[in-house]
């Protein structure tokens, strides 16, 4: 063999050497792949988590005023009842035999009074559940929109990711071509290739 002949062997081998560490590269770049996928949603479920614990505050934060404005309410019109009960009695000590045939009228008043705070109270309860119920659901809505959302992102994310594995594994097949049509030159430099015979 002359040393030509020498010299081009040696650098079929070296560039068959060099594809073989590139398809190698790329091999642990595809199995990075995963690390990146972990790094995207977890990203993702950490702002998903902020974005619940921002809406839960606020959501509870609105609960808790809206009891403490039901509350004063409430306290208030009992406040204003007993002192118009203690006003009427007051006035029943200084008028008692003046109003003694008034008695069982007053009486129904402050029945019909009574039974009016009750109903008041009643209401006011009611629309308290009402809220709380209101704000449930809107809490129920707002975790099913930002669950939508992250499944959709996720889904995304992860036809982003299987498209790049895809177009690795192409990438891989065009190398691993490469790689025998270098090594059919070796082949032919060393003399070893041989054609397929014909009957």
């Amino acid at each position: 063999m002359s040393a030509n002949e020498n010299s081009e062997n040696q650098s079929a081998q070296k560039a068959v050497a060099g594809i073989g560490g590139a398809l190698g590269d790329e091999t642990a770049g595809a199995g990075n792949l995963a690390k990146v996928r972990d790094i995207l949603f977890g990203a993702q479920m950490r702002e998903n988590d902020k974005r619940f614990s921002r809406l839960e505050e606020r959501l509870v934060k609105e609960i808790g005023e809206l009891q403490q404005d039901n509350q004063k309410r409430l306290e208030s019109l009992e406040l204003y009842l007993k002192q118009e009960v203690e006003s009427l009695v007051g006035r029943l000590k200084g008028e008692q035999e003046e109003r003694e045939k008034g008695l069982k009228e007053m009486a129904k008043e402050l029945k019909d009074m009574a039974s009016a705070f009750e109903k008041r109270v009643g209401q006011l309860n009611e629309k308290l559940d009402k809220g709380e119920r209101n704000l449930r659901q809107h809490i129920l809505e707002q975790a099913n929109s930002l669950r939508d959302d992250m499944k959709q992102n996720q889904g995304e994310l992860r036809e982003a990711l299987d498209q790049e594995a895809r177009e690795l594994r192409d990438v891989k097949v065009d190398r691993a071509a490469l790689g025998d049509l270098f090594m059919e030159v070796s082949m032919r430099l060393n003399d070893q290739f041989q054609l397929p015979e014909t009957e």
